[in-house]
């Protein structure tokens, strides 16, 4: 092996590679902005803040709608992500399920959950698959330059030898005269040039 030659993709490479692949078939950052938004709206009716001594309780009476509300945004994410057909409609109900936070779960988790679900709801609902790519490199193959079929890769014909191109002894034709007229001599008297009737039809 030259020291030109590429070294073979690594593990990680290959995982890479692959994950872009499966990341470009379907809505992933909206998927990821509905599940990110679902995670504060959950989480800040249960916690509690605690500074110094003091201990901040931030939980409401609606706690049990907003651990809903958040669920909810992360089961409309990995629909998403495995679920794409079904885009519009987890993206709709990412929106309402953002707006319903609001008054529901701390302003929707101090507006972080309801932003990042508001942008996910709408990534998701003007997401749209991408068209096939074209076969170019089949047709550019296929092709030569201006746009004509590539010609044949050139093959010497059986006969190309020095032989052949050798002077072969002449042979007159079956039809030719002796005289070296090789036109034939038409007696029937039905041409206008034949042979010896001076372009006149005979009688009879």
């Amino acid at each position: 092996m030259s020291a030109e030659t590429p070294a073979a993709p690594g593990q990680f490479t290959r995982r890479r590679l692959q994950f872009r692949a499966w990341r470009g078939t379907r809505p992933f950052w909206a998927g990821l902005f509905v599940m990110l938004g679902g995670i504060p709206i959950a989480y800040f009716p249960y916690a509690h803040l605690q500074i110094g001594h003091l201990t901040l309780a931030m939980a409401t009476t609606a706690g049990a709608g907003s651990l809903i509300i958040g669920v909810l945004l992360v089961v409309l994410g990995f629909s998403l992500w495995f679920q794409k057909h079904v885009r519009t409609f987890a993206g709709v109900a990412a929106i309402l399920l953002a707006l319903v936070s609001i008054p529901v779960s701390n302003l929707g988790g101090f507006l972080i959950g309801f932003l990042l679900a508001m942008v996910g709801g709408a990534l998701a609902v003007s997401w749209a698959p991408g068209a096939p790519p074209e076969p170019q490199a089949v047709l550019e193959d296929t092709q030569g330059e201006g746009g004509a079929p590539a010609a044949a890769p050139y093959e010497a014909a059986p006969h190309e030898s020095a032989s052949y191109y050798e002077a072969a002894p002449h042979e007159s034709a079956p039809h030719e005269s002796a005289d070296g007229a090789d036109e034939p001599k038409d007696l029937s008297g039905t041409s206008p040039v034949s042979y010896g009737a001076n372009g006149r039809h005979s009688a009879g």
